[in-house]
């Protein structure tokens, strides 16, 4: 234990994701979903969000000591999500952040989070994303960050990564960095890092060449896109980080933990542009 998260818990995660190592049932491509159905799903979502974005929607606390806010857009965006899912892929599982979790045992698993940044969502801050991801025996090979609001949408398709906006379409690619002294790094917000958790980030914080706060899953998606070349997080679930993993990974980047491990489970978590600026700053994040 190197510290705590100030994220609130949220409900207990028991997941398996497929990591028992049983052979592979499917071939590469079978049963694979394509681009135009992550679309259907963003779109499906947007339906649900977008109406609700900005017009003082009601605000439910999941949480009786402290603040984990829920709004009907995330609920209803989720639905909506899972019902196509459910029909078009009924053999996959799904791990959802407002609707429990199905099958995650199953080679297939999808893990959705229907509004990532709800408290940037009911403060009118368009930072927030809808993010889907799909897991293969426990490691993200697809995934999508859809901001309705901006129309901007990105999107990794098990070999490059994707976005799609006002400018147009364009193959994502990060950019190079090789000191920490030249990048850009970027978390939610530094209160929520606590005890050597805590020590750790402001040290790494205080080799770069500057930081910015409060850009929930926008931070990742800019990271890709080749604006910003560190994002740091702790106290993360699957579903926050599970759509964001393939498109760090396939437009150039890395993200583990802080460890150096995977990420698809969550805690907490390192995003790097270039692998040189991943190792100077796991080695800080390490305590090595």
């Amino acid at each position: 234990m190197i510290g705590n998260c100030g994220r609130e818990p949220g409900r207990c995660l028991s997941l398996n994701f497929g990591y028992s190592g049983r052979n592979s049932s499917l071939s590469e491509n079978d049963m694979l979903p394509d681009r135009s159905f992550f679309d259907r799903l963003a779109d499906a979502a947007k339906a649900e969000t977008m109406p609700r974005f900005r017009v003082g929607t009601s605000v439910l606390n999941k949480l009786e000591g402290g603040f984990d806010p829920v709004t009907e857009a995330d609920r209803s965006a989720e639905a909506s999500i899972r019902a196509l899912i459910e029909s078009s892929f009924p053999d996959h599982g799904i791990l959802g952040e407002e609707h429990g979790n199905i099958g995650l045992d199953r080679e297939l698993v999808w893990v959705i989070d229907p509004i990532d940044g709800t408290r940037a969502f009911i403060s009118g801050l368009p930072v927030w994303g809808t993010l889907i991801g799909l897991y293969r025996n426990g490691k993200a090979i697809m995934g999508l960050m859809d901001q309705p609001f901006t129309g901007e949408r990105y999107f990794a398709d098990g070999e490059k990564a994707l976005y799609r906006g006002p400018d147009g379409e364009r193959v994502l690619a990060t950019r190079p960095c090789h000191a920490l002294s030249d990048a850009v790094l970027f978390t939610t917000s530094p209160h929520l890092y606590q005890g050597a958790l805590k020590e750790r980030f402001e040290t790494l914080q205080a080799k770069v060449r500057l930081f910015r706060y409060g850009c929930d899953c926008y931070a990742f998606a800019l990271l890709a896109a080749g604006h910003v070349d560190l994002v740091i997080e702790c106290g993360l679930k699957p579903y926050d980080v599970g759509g964001l993993i393939p498109l760090i990974e396939q437009a150039g980047g890395i993200i583990t933990n802080w460890q150096g491990g995977p990420a698809e489970m969550g805690g907490e978590i390192i995003a790097a542009g270039s692998r040189e600026v991943h190792a100077r700053a796991l080695e800080v994040l390490k305590g090595d």
